[in-house]
């Protein structure tokens, strides 16, 4: 049934309630509510068929909380019931304002700037902290072998590297091919097309193996280490460790982090190679290259170039492995906070990587190397 009032003008204006003045009817009526114009004198629910406390907080809110509380004890067609609900309701409301309109200012976007360079300074120093934290830890534990994990080290290893191996090959292979393509659309204008072969190389080695495969552990590994230590956390396993005097360091991050920093390496050269087969293939199918004379073309490159590639691992690795336990142990008690933080150390772990390989690739370029 549809709701709807009538608000009588005169000397005694009169309000006029008919129909079902409920949730379902809260948009009508919402929208046929004009101002009275003026104090009324007298309630008339005698229309009145439902009520319910939607109804009453939009009565309240035409009529004001004290106008109604006024009007109550001489309406008429009121029940009981229905008159102590609106009292209720007038009560909870009574004194309460909009909230006011926000004005906008270009302040307002300063401190926000602010607040995001202030967290970014604590995250930076929180991450310097733990990784103070757990190189200490692992220097106690070098002495003492009978500490050592070589069984989760080993698990840590086959999860890390061993199952990350086939999407890294095929990711970089493709990219490899990607970047032939590309090189030999651009040289065949100069009539260079030879060249795509150390376009290839030179980027596989310097930057596409490390950088690809850094990016691709940080979606993949980072995650999991957040999401592994957050859901111990929640189920608060943790407490349980400390509970026992167990360090969760030397247990749960040390494992992760060395695990990270012997197969992040190794699959980067894996990265490289793949990198190299895909421009192989594209050069051997399009551009009439040999892969005799690919490989005499690879072969003259520097050594360096890969030490250089090589080189970034180990430190990417020590940041993704550091950023994903952090952020588990930042874990709140919800399920909420554990996704959060996952997203939190896949987002910090891939900028992170992006940025000191950008600082890196500046530098060796300033330095000759």
């Amino acid at each position: 049934m549809t709701a709807s009032l009538t608000l009588e003008a005169g000397p005694e204006p009169r309000v006029r309630l008919h129909g079902d003045w409920t949730l379902a009817q809260y948009t009508q009526l919402a929208r046929s509510l004009t101002p009275t114009g003026g104090p009324v004198v007298h309630l008339d629910a005698v229309g009145l068929t439902a009520l319910d406390t939607a109804g009453a907080a939009l009565l309240v809110r035409w009529l004001g909380a004290e106008q109604l509380d006024r009007l109550l004890p001489a309406a008429s067609g009121l029940s009981d019931e229905r008159r102590a609900l609106l009292r209720a309701v007038a009560e909870a409301m009574a004194g309460r304002e909009p909230p006011p309109i926000p004005v906008r200012r270009w302040s307002d976007d300063l401190a926000r700037l602010g607040a995001l360079v202030a967290g970014g300074w604590r995250q930076g120093l929180q991450l310097l902290g733990f990784m103070g934290l757990t190189l200490a830890t692992l220097v106690t534990l070098l002495p003492r072998p009978g500490r050592w994990r070589p069984t989760a080290l080993v698990a840590q290893m086959q999860q890390c590297g061993l199952n990350a191996v086939p999407i890294v090959a095929l990711l970089t292979f493709l990219v490899g091919a990607v970047v032939a393509f590309l090189g030999a659309t651009v040289l065949a204008n100069f009539g260079a097309t030879i060249y795509t072969v150390d376009l290839v190389a030179y980027s596989f080695l310097r930057e596409f193996g490390v950088l690809l495969t850094a990016i691709l552990l940080a979606g993949r590994t980072a995650s999991a280490f957040t999401a592994q230590l957050g859901a111990m956390k929640v189920n608060e396993e943790l407490d349980a460790l400390r509970a026992q005097g167990l360090d969760p360091v030397e247990l749960l991050v040390l494992p992760r982090l060395l695990a990270l920093l012997l197969t992040l390496p190794l699959l980067t050269f894996i990265a490289m190679l793949s990198g190299m087969v895909g421009g192989a293939l594209v050069a051997l199918v399009s551009l009439d290259i040999s892969l005799a004379q690919y490989l005499t073309i690879v072969h003259e490159v520097p050594v360096r170039h890969l030490l250089v590639g090589l080189g970034k691992a180990p430190l990417f690795a020590l940041l993704i492995a550091l950023i994903g336990c952090l952020e588990g142990f930042k874990v709140g008690g919800s399920a909420q906070s554990v996704g959060e933080h996952t997203t939190s150390s896949v987002v910090q772990s891939i900028f992170v990587v992006i940025l000191l390989d950008a600082i890196a690739a500046l530098f060796l370029m300033e330095m000759g190397w």
